[in-house]
């Protein structure tokens, strides 16, 4: 590789992992939009959940056929792309195949590799052949058409591609092959090519080691845009997840404070309130700003993989109901409030909110509160805490709830309990 190549393959890297960085700030920037919520307690914890799950993909193998194949790609990920490092060194400094140095080691890793490689191809046929073919239903939710389907057969495309070229780039690089190690796979390939001149082979090993390199960067900004980005915010999702029970809910710090200061006998009823002060905190929410930044991590996780809708039994009922709706319109609404303040410096108002705009009352109230979308979800999102915040700000600040909660409520208020009855009745059910 010449100085030109050299100089070529620095101004590609820096304008890939340039383009990646930016949009990661805006990520970033987006996250902490929301509201402050303190999860640095428990660390130890939190950082064996992050372990178990992100790391250990424990909730994946809940469905072993999805779960094996999803380990085989993700562990691709992870190792496969050790190799970039050598690529990175070797276009930088016109060296071929630097860590050949490390001799029988060498061969272990690219072997390991190259069989890795295949696994994850044969991996990504399976997951296009169960989505497109068996078409299994999770996949075909009304949510998912259009971009969301589009999105995910990207992905597998761009596996099989860059599988593809790292096992092309093996079998047509001639120093490799000669050395005759740690090349299980591409040996067989690189047999279609020996009666190909000298030159033929190296020009398609160049081509195959220049589209990998760029398939590689096009596709880490490519996660931008894409639901995978969970496979760099798994990680931190889990970490920050809630670690309290299921279905134990958090207390208002706005109504907490209204219900003090209505029992602090010292307080004056009668005070004018200060001109100065803060105005009072919004009950719920209503947009994606009322949300806490766990829930708008939350919903850059969301894998779209279904399960959280395919085990919710609102939307099993025909309820217009989906938990995996509800977190890809979370990040639609976050992902429009992040251009506007792109485009404008600063958000202005522009007259829409996550509530009515993008999730509808309908969808909020079908929800049992069970916690199946929590259980299900790989990588520990939450879209119960969602749908509860907006639904306290229908009934706690538009007064919206539906006539059967708003009658229960008068029930407690009256009778306290939730049926229509005397007080003095309660307890005759002992009796029968």
């Amino acid at each position: 590789m010449n100085y030109i190549d050299n100089i070529a393959f620095a101004i590609l890297l820096i304008i890939g992992i340039g383009f990646f960085v930016k949009n990661s700030k805006k990520i970033v920037r987006n996250i902490k939009l929301g509201k402050n919520i303190d999860r640095s307690d428990l660390p130890k914890e939190r950082f064996q959940n992050m372990l178990k799950i992100a790391f250990g993909q424990s909730k994946m193998v809940k469905r072993p056929i999805a779960g094996i194949l999803h380990i085989i790609v993700y562990a691709g990920f992870i190792i496969i792309n050790i190799e970039v490092l050598e690529i990175i060194i070797d276009g930088l400094f016109g060296t071929h195949r630097v860590f050949s140095v490390l001799g029988g080691f060498y061969s272990f890793l690219i072997g390991s590799f190259e069989i890795l490689a295949f696994l994850v191809l044969a991996s990504v046929i399976i997951f296009w052949m169960r989505r497109m073919v068996l078409q299994i239903p999770r996949f075909w939710n009304k949510e998912m058409k259009g971009w969301p389907k589009n999105d995910a057969l990207n992905i597998l495309y761009f596996e099989m591609v860059l599988m593809s070229l790292f096992l092309l780039m093996n079998a047509t690089d001639n120093h490799f092959q000669n050395l005759n190690v740690g090349n299980p796979i591409s040996q067989y390939i690189a047999i279609l090519f020996q009666e190909s001149s000298f030159i033929t082979v190296n020009i398609i090993e160049r081509t195959a080691w220049w589209l990998h390199i760029i398939g590689i960067l096009i596709f880490l900004n490519y996660l931008y845009y894409s639901k995978h980005l969970h496979i760099l915010l798994a990680f931190p999702n889990t970490y920050f997840a809630n670690l309290k029970p299921q279905g134990q809910f958090t207390n208002l710090e706005a109504v907490t404070n209204e219900v003090k200061l209505m029992m602090d006998p010292s307080a004056d009823p009668y005070a004018v309130p200060d001109e100065n002060a803060a105005p009072p905190e919004k009950f719920g929410a209503s947009d994606v700003a009322d949300l806490n930044w766990v829930q708008l991590m939350n919903a850059y996780t969301c894998t779209e993989c279904g399960r959280c809708t395919a085990a919710c039994p609102a939307n099993i009922t025909g309820k217009e109901l989906s938990p995996r709706a509800i977190m890809m319109k979370t990040r639609d609404r976050l992902e429009e409030v992040g251009k506007n303040i792109d485009k404008n410096g600063k958000f202005i108002d522009d007259g829409k909110q996550l509530l009515n705009d993008y999730i509808t009352p309908e969808e909020i109230w079908a929800c049992t509160s069970c916690n199946a979308c929590v259980e299900e979800c790989p990588v520990n999102i939450d879209p119960l805490s969602i749908i509860i915040d907006l639904r306290r700000y229908l009934v706690m600040e538009q007064s919206a709830a539906p006539q059967e909660l708003n009658s229960m409520m008068t029930n407690i208020e009256n009778n306290g309990a939730p049926w229509q009855y005397n007080q003095m009745d309660r307890l005759n059910w002992k009796d029968e």
